[in-house]
């Protein structure tokens, strides 16, 4: 299909699709890139940074198990092996910590089991002899100077602690410049959506004005020519088929008007009535040019308001053309004029869930139960008709916009009442506990409705989220999007808790009013 056939909407809705995609894919690659990062991040910080500090460590207890033997040897006092012995178990220690470290590291296990052989081939075949020919020869200073082979065995074994030092020391900078890489790339992705972003709005502004600002204005231009006088001039129109149509309709009536004006002419023998006829198309004329300037005035003024005005004309027709058309016809008009109304609604709610945190009145401390019995007040009627029971009793004082959280539990109290269980009173209790911190209460709202399926409890948080249809509950979706935008705007979190079998039971943390948090601080 040519998409300069594709209405306005049709573009408009292509080019978010085409946003959308790229900002999916950029988030998943970074969302990976940043997923990589985070893993080697982990593995310098986690383990390749303290198997390179065990290295050293490694070489410190080798050293200490020699000192204290040749202590030993001069001394023939057990005593000062207690050094040696820990220190052996101080090595068994580290190994066996800097093996789990580079469990996943053929290479570097490899030559951790190396250090370890080395270590205990150095016991093995000097210290222990050594200690042994003490205890049953008695001290002898000949005995603790070093030979040609105990330094061959022991500079072996600090040669394979080396090696492994500078093994680790090696990964480690190659995981640190994946890090840096990794990092980078996710620098750079964030970047090519703010681009991503910008362009579109660059072209979105760009098709606005050349679909909709550029042919009104002409068109609105064609018509003052006609209603200046031109009957004879042919008005088009292009842009979007929406526009079109509209010209169309427009050049219509102005070659009916100027057929009747021919007739009136070339009537002669019927003057009177041509005069009449005349008069007639005079006034109909000053109507339609008095509804194309409105039209052009409305085109013109409110393009920034068109969701507004296309409800208003839709509820026109639905009013004025009501019985006068087919039955198809009037449910068709019914469906645009509820269309409007749910997206004026829908607009209403976004624009209420947009200025919460950014229109505030300041924090102040808050009685929850005046607030609770102010959000009661207001469903008074439901609650009579629905025999509906709503039960607290000494909620606390906490700190916070007292207009938000009458708006919190309004929303709450609301859903409650409405997806009530068929032929079941609404029950719906509200307490409060301390929370886990010393800073903050837990509120809990629970009622006997028709409960919310496990799988969708962080679901019904999502702005616009509908798990029933609009006909069976009415609503937008978005109040437990406000909800939880209140609760996070003071700080706190809400959830639906899994336990009750019935039911459904939300619950989320207020903060605690200052001067308690000083008294307590004081105290």
């Amino acid at each position: 299909m040519n998409p300069s056939t594709w209405s306005l909407w049709r573009r408009i809705t292509a080019l978010c699709a085409v946003v959308a995609g790229l900002l999916v894919v950029i988030a998943v690659g970074a969302t990976v890139a940043a997923a990589a990062n985070r893993s080697e991040t982990g593995q310098v910080m986690d383990r390749l940074t303290p198997a390179l500090v065990n290295t050293e460590r490694l070489y410190s207890q080798l050293l200490r198990q020699q000192s204290s033997v040749r202590t030993f040897l001069l001394t023939g006092k057990d005593s000062d092996l207690d050094n040696y012995r820990d220190g052996q178990g101080q090595e068994a220690a580290i190994i066996a910590d800097t093996k789990r470290m580079v469990a996943d590291e053929p290479r570097l296990l490899s030559a951790v089991d190396g250090i370890a052989a080395a270590t205990a081939r150095y016991r093995r075949e000097i210290t222990e002899p050594l200690i042994g020919q003490t205890r049953a020869n008695g001290v002898n200073p000949d005995t603790a100077a070093p030979t040609d082979q105990s330094r061959a065995v022991y500079n072996d074994a600090a040669g394979q602690i080396n090696a492994l030092s500078q093994l680790l020391s090696v990964r480690r900078d190659e995981v640190t410049r994946q890090v840096r890489t990794s990092g980078n790339l996710v620098v750079l992705l964030l970047v090519f959506a703010a681009v991503v972003v910008v362009v579109a709005g660059v072209v979105l502004a760009f098709l606005l004005r050349r679909l909709v600002t550029r042919p009104v204005t002409d068109l609105a231009g064609e018509v003052r020519r006609v209603a200046g006088g031109d009957y004879e001039y042919e008005i088009s129109s292009t842009g979007p088929p929406e526009l079109t149509a509209l010209a169309d309709d427009v050049d219509t009536m102005r070659r009916r008007i100027n057929a009747d004006l021919t007739d009136v002419q070339d009537s002669r023998r019927l003057v009177e009535e041509a005069n009449r006829m005349l008069e007639q198309q005079a006034a109909e004329l000053t109507r339609s040019n008095r509804d194309l300037e409105q039209f052009a005035y409305v085109a013109s003024h409110d393009l920034q308001e068109p969701l507004r005005k296309v409800a208003s004309f839709c509820q026109l027709l639905q009013r004025r053309y009501s019985g006068q058309l087919d039955e198809r016809a009037d449910q068709y008009i019914g469906f645009a004029v509820d269309g409007a109304q749910r997206m004026q609604r829908l607009i209403n709610d976004l624009l209420a869930f947009s200025r919460i945190g950014r229109l505030t009145s300041g924090f102040t401390d808050v009685d929850l139960n005046k607030v609770v019995l102010d959000a009661t007040a207001q469903f008074d009627a439901q609650r009579e008709a629905t025999n509906a029971e709503i039960v607290f009793t000494d909620l606390p004082v906490v700190h916070g916009e007292e207009p938000l959280l009458g708006a919190l539990f309004s929303n709450l109290i609301g859903n409650a009442i409405k997806f009530r269980r068929p032929d079941v009173p609404p029950r719906i209790v509200i307490q409060a506990t301390p929370g886990e911190g010393e800073q903050e209460f837990e509120i809990s709202v629970e009622d006997n409705g028709i409960g919310i399926e496990p799988e969708f409890a962080d679901k019904v948080f999502v702005i616009f989220q509908r798990l029933h249809a609009k006909e069976t509950y009415p609503g937008t979706g978005i109040g437990l999007a406000i909800a939880k935008k209140i609760v996070e705007y003071h700080g706190g979190r809400i959830w639906i808790d899994p336990s009750p079998r019935e039911g459904t039971l939300f619950r989320f943390t207020l903060p605690v009013p200052v001067p308690a948090l000083a008294e307590e601080s004081a105290s």
